[in-house]
């Protein structure tokens, strides 16, 4: 793995990636993959490899697109502590992902402005080891704190769409938004073709249920989900839709935890309302039943539900109802975990995962019966279409002429069980810590670099130099 003085050697010569098994735009197939200055320029037979190409051959590895995580929590600056760009972005390296985008509201100043948007740049700057966006913010509600005067900015600065949340986010500088604010952000987007991401819970449900549970006891699992209640969920999407047939602003649900909106979903796509929708690995793995008390570590916002639950939302994903997979990585130090208390309505909601989830995902998937051609539509859950939604069509998210040489060499034979050693994120905290997983990432290459590689039992290696990028939208 060259670096440094071999820049001007690199930049001129055609590199070839080759396999058996490579996961294009149209498919997994034989395949060698051309690049040259960073860009793939040919996607073409397994022996059609140009006599003065540098071939690289993974024999049946298999070669998967760079994968994109709309959904993290990076929390630089304010919150470093937590997390910043340096842990974060070598975590999501090592785990095959060479883009993330951030979201908005767990750093200080929070992105709901474009000098708070200025001040994350310039926190990034050097730190970066993939690519990256920000989401921009939404907020305010009550009439007040509203800052849709902010949204035409910050669409000029590059932001590819905003998120808001539709109870507390759990940071006071980040207001949730109600229901007069959410037509004035709506308003303010139309035209733009930006989404609308939206936390969909809404409070009422929750105060309602956190109200019968005041001699409960908060060490239980059951008492916290049971305060957090599907009806949350239900309500805010419902909410939603309304809003849908009044706005042309596609809309998109993050972190899809019960599966009882699947139908209301299912008639609301029919009708032809822009309304994409996530769900998250730890809502694939993880059960309800399987969660002990005083184990924080699991707590999350919505909350995982049980096996049933779990099983709807995969025939949803099979079903293409659910557009995509991302972490939701939420980190924080461990003192906010509650973990000597092991009571969940102190601990801090959010799952750390960064870096983990394409063999958590790839563990469940290549077991499944249902499963057609389970690598594409992993490269499709996890590449293309969390792409789609942050604008990077064309760009990053799939193996075809174009785009980014953002590829992954990913073993998926290879079992391997989940130790602190395999956490690259900051605090070691994760409810997949002892996991036995299935597939592992060797390489991942960034814009035609190879930003990581793994060294068998000796562990991965991360390129010396932050080659990352900011993003603006492409589509």
């Amino acid at each position: 793995m060259a670096h440094g003085s071999d820049q001007n050697w690199k930049s001129t010569l055609t590199w070839a990636f080759r396999s058996t098994r490579v996961v294009t735009s149209t498919g997994m197939r034989p395949a060698t993959i051309l690049v040259r200055e960073g860009r793939i320029v040919e996607v073409t037979g397994w022996d059609d490899v140009p006599a003065s190409a540098h071939l690289r051959d993974y024999g049946d590895y298999v070669l998967l697109p760079g994968l994109v995580d709309t959904h993290v929590h990076i929390n630089e600056p304010g919150r470093t502590e937590w997390e910043g760009f340096r842990t974060a972005t070598q975590a999501a390296a090592a785990g095959g992902v060479t883009t993330l985008v951030d979201m908005p509201l767990n750093c200080a100043p929070e992105t709901i402005s474009v000098n708070a948007l200025a001040a994350k740049r310039t926190a990034a700057t050097g730190k970066a080891w993939t690519d990256w966006m920000t989401w921009g913010g939404a907020v305010g509600n009550n009439g007040q704190g509203g800052n849709e005067a902010d949204i035409p900015a910050l669409i000029e600065a590059g932001v590819p769409g905003f998120k808001c949340f539709l109870v507390h986010s759990g940071i006071d500088g980040f207001t949730w938004i109600d229901e007069p604010q959410l037509h004035k952000t709506l308003a303010a987007l139309r035209n733009s073709g930006l989404p609308l991401l939206a936390h969909a819970e809404l409070a009422a449900p929750v105060e309602r249920a956190t109200a019968l549970l005041q001699d409960a006891d908060w060490r239980g699992y059951s008492t916290y989900l049971a305060s957090r209640p599907d009806e949350a969920e239900l309500e805010a999407i419902d909410l939603l839709i309304a809003l849908a047939t009044k706005y042309d602003t596609p809309l998109h649900i993050v972190h899809l935890a019960t599966a009882q909106a699947l139908p209301a979903l299912k008639q609301a796509r029919a009708a032809g309302h822009k309304i994409t929708v996530e769900t998250c690995p730890h809502y694939l793995w993880f059960a309800a039943e399987e969660i002990s008390d005083g184990a924080t570590q699991f707590k999350c916002a919505p909350p995982i539900r049980n096996a049933a639950n779990r099983e709807a939302l995969w025939q949803a994903l099979q079903e293409g109802l659910i557009d995509m997979i991302a972490t939701d990585h939420s980190p924080c130090s461990s003192d906010l975990k509650s973990q000597d208390t092991g009571r969940f309505d102190q601990a801090w909601g959010g799952i750390a995962s960064l870096g983990l989830a394409l063999p958590v995902i790839w563990t469940v998937l290549s077991q499944r019966s249902d499963s057609h051609e389970p690598l594409a539509q992993l490269a499709k859950w996890m590449a293309t279409e969390p792409a789609r939604l942050a604008g990077l069509t064309g760009q990053k998210g799939a193996i075809a002429v174009g785009y980014d040489a953002d590829l992954v060499i990913f073993d998926p034979n290879w079992e391997w069980t989940v130790t602190e050693a395999d956490l690259g994120f900051r605090h070691k905290i994760s409810p997949y810590l002892g996991a036995q997983l299935r597939g592992r990432v060797l390489e991942t290459w960034l814009r035609g670099e190879c930003i990581f590689w793994q060294r068998g039992s000796e562990g991965g290696l991360i390129d010396p130099l932050a080659r990352g990028q900011e993003l603006r939208p492409t589509t």
